[in-house]
């Protein structure tokens, strides 16, 4: 999902700071409910677990530029599963940053448009949670089907942020849409993958249930709603 450098440039790139700061502000309320609920150290510790879990999905496991951006294997419904949702996004944007930081800083004039199209879609994916989740049902209990719709909704997101980027920076000439269309196809095949990786990683949190109120893993892995 990094998109390419020169893809969205000039006068056009503004845009990107207005979509960022918006999608930073409803973080930043997330992660104000966050603290009312559970505490500013446990958002601390689960935004520094996401942060460096981030920077290495990133920096560390495999990717590969396709069309206009590339692809990733983000993880974000897992993110979402285990942390929660202000932790995910703190952890999106400060693993992001520290990666164009240190290791590609040609991405740094992107870090809006990346941004918006890392976090926009997990918020989406958080508003889908509650209501294909019930209420009663702990996250560590989700089905192969629910994990599908959240990592389908999540990437999908990236996808459609991705195309709009792309399309509003070059137009819609042949060569654009077809780079998109590669993109689109290359990144879908993630969603074959990540529901997979979030049953292993829910398997693996049931047999640390001593841990529910450490306050390293967000309160919905292992109880209901509040």
């Amino acid at each position: 999902m990094h998109i390419e450098p020169g893809v969205v440039d000039g006068a056009k790139i503004a845009l990107s700071y207005a979509t960022a700061t918006g999608a930073v502000g409803v973080a930043g309320k997330m992660a104000v409910d966050t603290i009312k609920r559970d505490g500013l150290g446990s958002l601390l510790v689960r935004s520094v677990i996401t942060t460096l879990l981030v920077f290495v999905f990133f920096e560390v496991l495999p990717h590969h530029p396709v069309g206009v951006s590339e692809v990733h294997l983000i993880l974000g419904s897992t993110l979402f599963l285990i942390f929660g949702a202000a932790p995910a996004a703190i952890g999106l944007a400060l693993g992001l940053l520290l990666q164009g930081v240190f290791f590609s800083p040609f991405d740094l004039p992107q870090y809006g448009i990346n941004l918006t199209t890392l976090l926009v879609p997990l918020f989406a994916m958080g508003a889908l949670a509650h209501k294909i989740i019930p209420a009663k049902t702990a996250y560590k209990d989700v089905s192969y089907v629910q994990a599908l719709a959240l990592s389908t909704s999540y990437q999908g997101g990236i996808v459609c942020w991705v195309a709009f980027w792309a399309f509003y920076g070059q137009g819609f000439g042949a060569a654009n849409i077809a780079h998109v269309a590669s993109f689109g196809a290359a990144y879908m095949t993630v969603v074959l993958v990540e529901p997979l990786i979030d049953l292993a990683v829910l398997a693996v949190a049931k047999s640390l249930y001593r841990f529910r109120d450490s306050g390293v893993f967000d309160r919905r892995l292992y109880g209901s709603a509040q």
